[in-house]
């Protein structure tokens, strides 16, 4: 699904993704963790091109996304992204929040005010059923300054798959709840990993990352130091760097 192709990203002097090539297939769940500083959210921000790489390719579905001529936005509608932040709306209800994206994008499509109304309405149905999923329905029509943290998480993952994505980008989207908060936007992560959601999931949970990942990234200076199965990466690592990593967050 996505071909990272010689990525490279420098700010300045400073070399942050240096030449990294890998292949993420669709169903996959690709787990990166690492030190503060390692270039995980940097490499996660620039598969959707939210920070323009200084040099490679980022290949989704054919296209080069660092491509000028292509569409970046059409791309993006199929890549959802889920902040550390929220980034949550908060001048828009919890519903406007989800209904948001897929009605500036369906309705440019759409001519004839019957046909509009329609879609509108179901855009806002669906809306309703991803917010039952997560026991918030009651929560639509109250404004995101009202909800705890992991309310507002499980909100904005919902509001990304209201796009119906075809991957899933989380830059550590638990980082800034209170740990009692944190379990509940984790088993939404993992109900979507159980139905087949390829992710690109950037976290400080070793627990979680063992559990759901198909495959982990250890990152650290701009490289993917190593890479394999939760097993391998967390039962035997090789590289000296991630044992030490390792001995210091299990």
């Amino acid at each position: 699904m996505i071909d990272v192709i010689d990525l490279t990203k420098k700010y300045g002097n400073l070399t942050v993704l240096d030449g990294i090539t890998e292949t993420i297939r669709e169903g996959e769940r690709i787990v990166v963790i690492g030190p503060s500083g390692s270039g995980k959210s940097t490499f996660l921000r620039c598969l959707n091109c939210m920070e323009d790489p200084t040099s490679g390719s980022i290949m989704f579905e054919g296209a080069d996304l660092t491509d000028m001529k292509v569409d970046i936005n059409y791309h993006r509608q199929r890549m959802g992204m889920v902040f550390q932040q929220f980034n949550l709306f908060n001048n828009k209800t919890v519903l406007q929040n989800i209904t948001l994206a897929p009605l500036h994008v369906g309705l440019k499509k759409i001519k004839g005010k019957e046909a509009r109304a329609k879609f509108r309405a179901e855009v806002e149905a669906n809306a309703h059923r991803l917010l039952q999923r997560i026991g918030l329905d009651d929560w639509a029509d109250k404004y995101p300054s009202t909800l705890s943290g992991g309310q507002k998480q499980r909100v904005a993952i919902i509001r990304a798959l209201a796009m119906n994505p075809k991957v899933i980008l989380f830059d550590e989207p638990t980082s800034a709840l209170d740990p009692e908060m944190v379990g509940e936007v984790l088993d939404l992560i993992k109900q979507l990993a159980d139905e087949g959601m390829t992710m690109v999931i950037v976290t400080h949970e070793m627990g979680f990352a063992r559990e759901v990942g198909t495959r982990v990234f250890f990152m650290d200076q701009g490289h993917i130091m190593e890479q394999g199965t939760p097993e391998e990466v967390f039962d035997h690592p090789q590289a000296p760097r991630l044992k030490e990593f390792l001995s210091k967050v299990i």
